[in-house]
């Protein structure tokens, strides 16, 4: 279905802007991918139906498909700035759905967390390339720094550990896809649009690092507290 969707949207960007070969492939390849990777996480997750909450999000993944090709397709040429922006906008709107319908339905589950989750760092990982073709690579540094700190994660397992909620954390990672969106949508000067990135970039390092700062005292204060001796209950017969 998932599948379908993406490529069907495809077809519309296709013939609305005549879509070119490497938009074309980049979001076949998105689409197929997609597919692969929920299908094998579906089959773990060993949920008894998909739910409504993740299919809001699988519609939010079509849409940051055609994002994706129309990204790919900017390095030939320069696709309709409004499309792109509308595309991106929807998809920011319909993050807040996809949890609220999870709650209200009960259908809230690890699968659909994270499914939301790696949906929303890859919408900023190709905003971020967007961004980086006019103002430079180091825009770059937004969208990799959450896969950064996975591959971190499996050099120092003590960055696994789960965080405590934080309407911080959720606030600057809200905010990067806007500030993305309003710097790739070329409506202020230049000067100005990088001021907006670097706001959005000094956000994130400051949510990682009060993060992985909180990690690495918990981590310690685990690895320093001596294991308690067992208590041995009393034998009865």
């Amino acid at each position: 279905m998932g599948a379908g969707a993406q490529i069907l949207l495809l077809a519309l960007l296709g013939t609305a802007i005549g879509l070119g070969t490497a938009g074309w492939l980049t979001g076949l390849v998105f689409a197929l991918a997609t597919w692969a990777v929920l299908s094998r996480a579906l089959h773990r997750s060993r949920l008894p139906s998909f739910g409504p909450a993740n299919r809001v999000t699988l519609g939010r993944t079509a849409l940051v498909g055609g994002v994706t090709a129309l990204v790919a397709d900017s390095f030939s040429g320069a696709p309709p700035v409004a499309l792109l922006v509308g595309l991106t906008a929807v998809a920011l709107l319909l993050d807040g759905v996809d949890g609220k319908v999870a709650r209200r339905t009960g259908t809230c589950s690890p699968l659909g967390a994270r499914f939301d989750m790696e949906v929303d760092a890859f919408l900023i990982l190709v905003l971020s390339v967007y961004v980086a073709m006019d103002l430079g690579p180091w825009v770059l540094l937004i969208g990799a720094m959450r896969y950064v700190f996975v591959g971190a994660a499996r050099v120092w397992p003590w960055l696994t550990a789960p965080l405590p909620p934080s309407t911080a954390r959720k606030t600057v990672a809200a905010l990067q896809g806007v500030l993305l969106l309003l710097a790739g949508a070329d409506v202020l000067p230049r000067p100005a649009n990088a001021g907006v990135v670097l706001l959005a970039l000094g956000l994130l390092v400051w949510s990682f690092g009060r993060d992985v700062g909180w990690l690495w005292r918990t981590g310690r204060a685990a690895r320093t507290t001596p294991a308690r001796p067992a208590v041995r209950e009393p034998v009865t017969r």
